[in-house]
């Protein structure tokens, strides 16, 4: 069954090393909450708000390995209010679980957009 798991973090300013550290962080965090193996996933669709246009996120996705996993990047369009220099992920994946138990992955400022679905700490 293909299932869709979100992610979202926020850099800390618009630069390509500080957009790849965390766009990295996050898709290694939603790897290994939800158990994933590479061949798990189907594809990833990257958002970026418009403050962000120093490097495409799907860079850091090929530097940890998913050369072979279809990536796509997009910019998120300016809302007023929304959260600024954000990245967000869209990861579908093969899986026989259900959508209850996956765990979406909220980091940094990205926090803010669904305090619903943060894991709690052990």
């Amino acid at each position: 069954m293909v299932r869709a798991i979100r992610g979202a973090t926020t850099a800390d300013r618009n630069e390509k090393e500080l957009i790849l550290e965390a766009t990295a962080e996050m898709l290694l965090h939603i790897i290994s909450e939800n158990a994933l193996n590479h061949d798990d996933i189907i594809d990833i669709i990257f958002t970026v708000t418009p403050d962000l246009n120093s490097v495409f996120p799907a860079v850091a996705a090929r530097k940890i390995g998913f050369t072979d996993v279809p990536l796509l990047d997009m910019a998120a369009p300016e809302i007023d209010g929304a959260l600024k220099m954000c990245i967000r992920a869209l990861v579908h994946i093969n899986t026989d679980k259900d959508n209850k138990s996956l765990n979406h992955v909220y980091l940094r400022g990205a926090k803010v957009l669904r305090p619903d679905l943060l894991r709690k700490e052990k």
